[in-house]
């Protein structure tokens, strides 16, 4: 029971395959939840080409995606997903950024059009439902599982989602740009109390302002924005991609000491979240 969460994919704008971004991982944004026997799948980008892998080898056929946003950096992992070449695959993907604007649909084939890709959208053999709704919105995925969703301040929109099952919840908030000295009332909101808040946490508050208005947020804000909120844990998401281990390695220091309940997203990294125990977080190498 509960909820379980794994990143197989925490790095942002490009992925990085080199030697010094082996221990915190160079595959852009994705994350794979688990309720039972059921699978949501948080983003699209290069780590979901390793997660559709694994999901074959465990025989699952059904899953659920949640988009962020449709930036390459949070899609272009699609065409590399392995089970939507499987016709026994059923695959839901909701979008709440573009209902107005053409639909996912349209997005996710576009990129998959000659000349800058072989394979057609239409050759692919998995039974794919598209459902776009407007940031803001909540349903109900059954079961027992409620997501709630967020607008996000980012360049052609993103949405911030919620996943509430068996008493317990994790808030994925990424790509976003925070306004220095405001904390953003939308994720306040979102976030409020949640066991698990994975955050945009591309810059250090020294670095962002050379890059306001890229649509990124900080690790300081992720804490500032948590401990307001009355959040228990903060994974700090979507990496820099000049941010090699080092880096990450002196983050991860200056995040614990001021707060406890922060830590840095590694690629690989399990966690289950559980109700009513005393340490809610359970993290391993995976």
């Amino acid at each position: 029971m509960g909820i379980q969460v794994k990143f197989w994919g925490v790095r942002g704008s490009i992925a990085t395959p080199s030697a010094d971004h082996m221990k915190y991982g160079g595959n852009t944004s994705c994350v794979e939840i688990v309720l039972d026997d059921r699978i949501i799948i948080l983003d699209a980008g290069t780590g979901v080409r390793m997660l559709g892998n694994c999901l074959l080898s465990r025989d699952i056929k059904k899953y659920l995606f949640l988009q962020s946003h449709t930036h390459w950096d949070h899609i272009n992992g699609f065409p590399f997903f392995a089970p939507v070449y499987c016709e026994d695959v059923s695959i839901d993907f909701h979008a709440g950024h573009l209902s107005c604007c053409g639909g996912i649909k349209q997005v996710l084939s576009s990129q998959m059009c000659q000349p800058t890709f072989p394979v057609p959208f239409e050759e692919l053999s998995a039974t794919i439902n598209f459902k776009d709704f407007v940031a803001g919105e909540s349903f109900s995925l059954g079961g027992g599982a409620e997501v709630k969703t967020a607008p996000l301040n980012h360049p052609d929109g993103g949405t911030g989602y919620r996943i509430e099952y068996d008493g317990v919840s994790v808030c994925y908030v990424t790509d976003t740009e925070h306004r220095p000295g405001e904390l953003d009332a939308n994720i306040l909101g979102l976030i409020e109390g949640a066991d698990l808040v994975i955050y945009d946490s591309t810059y250090t508050d020294e670095e962002y302002p050379k890059f306001a208005g890229w649509g990124h947020s900080t690790w300081q804000e992720g804490i500032r924005l948590c401990k307001a909120a009355g959040a228990k844990q903060l994974a700090i998401f979507h990496h820099d991609p000049s941010h090699d281990d080092a880096f990450m390695d002196d983050i991860a220091q200056q995040a614990k000491t001021m707060w406890s309940g922060a830590f840095v997203a590694q690629e690989g990294s399990c966690i289950a979240l559980e109700q009513d125990k005393e340490t809610l977080l359970k993290t391993a190498a995976g």
